[in-house]
């Protein structure tokens, strides 16, 4: 028989977990048409492990990710129309038109009519059957899974914190280093002002000993004007003077302190993925463990990773 499925891009997800909603396999193929690219591509990891998954799980993961960038609705999605889901078939070199796809669903009994879940290029792309599919277990761990979710969005979030924090310190740091320049450049001009001042007053000493009454009466007039005030230039380098040191104090103290946040923001995350990295190892070496899941976990673990320094454990990814 053929069964019919008419999925809609907006559809919502009826329920999570280790069983898909509906009293027959058409029922629960819509279902999983309905989950988000992410879901269904763990679907069907856990459901082929052993056959398919394992040794194609880095590749449906690429697939989930081109599919969720043709996605309007991005990671929140659940299938693309027609033209992106034509456009996600060029992108990865497949040989096979949505048209081929169409009539292949068609001949093991489903038809999709506009919108293309990732689930229906998992079951023509991989040949498997799709009642198998929807029936498949998800492991026997469920809770177990949830809780390593969990423990990798605190780790995701975590490591966010820290290469903000880093870039916080760092900007920090940058301003520090631009006040420390000011300031130097304000020594440099005072010193150059008191130079002057100093050149002068040696001068007009010079000058109120030497010559003519005249010119000797004159110079010392001269001498105690210059002795009574500060020539406005050295005025000004010295109010730039105190306040480029106000600056560079305020700065370094502040780049301190978001030096310190950093650090401390760097090991709680180090602490959260270490501890996320464990509890999966644990949970990943029982039997019954829906494998593709933790699997996925994993390999967002990895990625989570990429926001902390190469010196502590962190990679950074091929540009």
């Amino acid at each position: 028989f053929r069964v019919i499925i008419f999925f809609h891009h907006t559809t919502k997800r009826t329920r999570k977990g280790n069983m898909l909603s509906g009293s027959n396999d058409q029922q629960k193929l819509n279902d999983l048409g309905s989950k988000t690219h992410k879901e269904q591509s763990i679907w069907f990891l856990n459901a082929f492990w052993k056959t398919i998954g394992e040794q194609n799980a880095e590749k449906v993961w690429d697939y989930t990710h081109r599919y969720e960038a043709l996605d309007p609705k991005g990671k929140e999605g659940n299938s693309v129309d027609e033209f992106n889901a034509h456009r996600f078939l060029e992108q990865n070199n497949e040989t096979l038109t949505v048209v081929a796809m169409r009539e292949h669903m068609r001949k093991v009994g489903v038809e999709a009519v506009k919108w293309v879940p990732i689930s229906h290029f998992y079951i023509y792309r991989y040949g498997v059957n799709w009642h198998e599919l929807v029936n498949a277990a998800q492991g026997d761990n469920q809770e177990e899974v949830a809780k390593a979710q969990r423990m990798l969005a605190e780790a995701q979030a975590a490591c966010e914190a820290a290469q903000a924090a880093e870039s916080s310190a760092k900007r920090a740091e940058a301003d520090a280093k631009a006040a420390q320049a000011e300031l130097e450049a304000a020594l440099a001009e005072l010193k150059a002002q008191e130079d002057a001042y100093n050149n002068k007053t040696a001068d007009l000493k010079r000058k109120s000993e030497e010559g003519s009454l005249v010119q000797r009466n004159k110079a010392k007039n001269e001498l105690a004007q210059h002795l009574g005030e500060d020539p406005l230039p050295l005025r000004r380098a010295k109010i730039n003077q105190e306040a480029a040191v106000r600056k560079a104090e305020r700065t370094s103290k502040a780049a301190e302190e978001a030096r310190v946040r950093a650090e401390a923001a760097l090991s709680a995350a180090l602490q959260s993925v270490d501890e996320a990295q464990a509890f999966l190892d644990e949970v990943k070496s029982r039997p019954g463990s829906a494998a593709g899941a933790l699997w996925w976990i994993d390999r967002e673990l990895h990625e989570a990773r990429a926001y902390l320094p190469t010196s502590r454990g962190g990679y950074r990814k091929p540009k």
